[in-house]
């Protein structure tokens, strides 16, 4: 793959952090924290746009197959939209992509899964979610009972769902493809799952939206953002992952984690932090 993204070399499988673009969230959508201290955890890090939320996506290589984690957000509600044409700068076209998966049914993940004309982007794909995302989105209750932002994200959910119907695979946990294998990791959504990829040498964690701003929510990993579905249970996931992670030295690709895709955690005095990779 182009050196122009970040790769890692994991021996029989590669896997690439390719952006999607951006969205923007305003820290009034997070709780826990105080918006003046937020702006000031992001000045200390030198984040220069404060409420930019970058996109990622990651296309894992194995045995000439090419499996897409996430579609970004394809230019829904005016977010991201540059998948297609990043993965063309590296000789993938959209019918290359012989399978997605997905680690939550939220829009700037699974948007790009239709064009603006509502047709299916990755026509040769087969579409991988978790079972209980899949069962809460079609449930007819569920959705009576949310607010009209979620209805919305419901919809797009479901129309994808049903243009996709022929090659949709509803999943638990466990190996999905050789080498990768989905953990649960509840709590943004009621099947929000992560990837792990473990190649002949070596291994990493593709952990979804565990955070969304990586230096507020890794400094103070009690911060929740109102795209929980379950915001305690969504603290508790990302506590516990992160004292494995950081342990266990695991690398983690993040899709809200900045155009280096990739990074380690480590544990310190107060929270954690993100170590980047070369």
């Amino acid at each position: 793959m182009s050196t122009d993204f970040p790769t890692r070399d994991l021996g029989d499988i590669e896997v690439t952090a390719i952006s999607d673009g951006y969205l923007q969230i305003g820290f009034g959508m997070l709780s826990n924290v105080d918006e003046d201290e937020c702006e000031t955890i992001q000045r200390k890090a030198k984040v220069n746009e404060l409420n930019e939320v970058h996109i990622n996506t990651f296309l894992v290589h194995r045995k000439g197959k090419n499996i897409l984690i996430d579609s970004g957000a394809g230019g829904v509600k005016g977010w991201g939209g540059r998948l297609i044409s990043n993965l063309a700068r590296l000789d993938i076209q959209p019918e290359d992509i012989d399978a997605v998966l997905l680690t939550h049914a939220h829009p700037d993940h699974m948007g790009g899964l239709l064009s603006a004309k509502g047709e299916v982007v990755f026509a040769h794909a087969e579409l991988i979610i978790n079972s209980d995302e899949f069962n809460y989105l079609e449930d007819d209750e569920s959705f009576a009972v949310v607010n009209d932002r979620v209805k919305g994200n419901f919809l797009l959910a479901r129309s994808i769902f049903k243009k996709y119907q022929k090659s949709l695979r509803p999943i638990d946990n466990g190996e999905v493809f050789p080498g990768i294998f989905a953990t649960p990791l509840k709590g943004h959504t009621p099947g929000h799952t992560g990837y792990r990829i473990e190649g002949s040498r070596d291994s990493l964690l593709i952990w979804g939206d565990i955070v969304h701003f990586p230096h507020i929510q890794l400094l103070k990993p009690e911060v929740a953002i109102a795209f929980d579905y379950d915001p305690h249970m969504a603290a508790e996931t990302r506590s516990r992952i992160l004292d494995v992670i950081s342990s266990d030295r695991i690398l983690v690709g993040g899709m809200h984690f900045g155009e280096q895709g990739f990074g380690y955690i480590e544990k310190r005095k107060s929270g954690y932090g993100i170590v980047n990779v070369e």
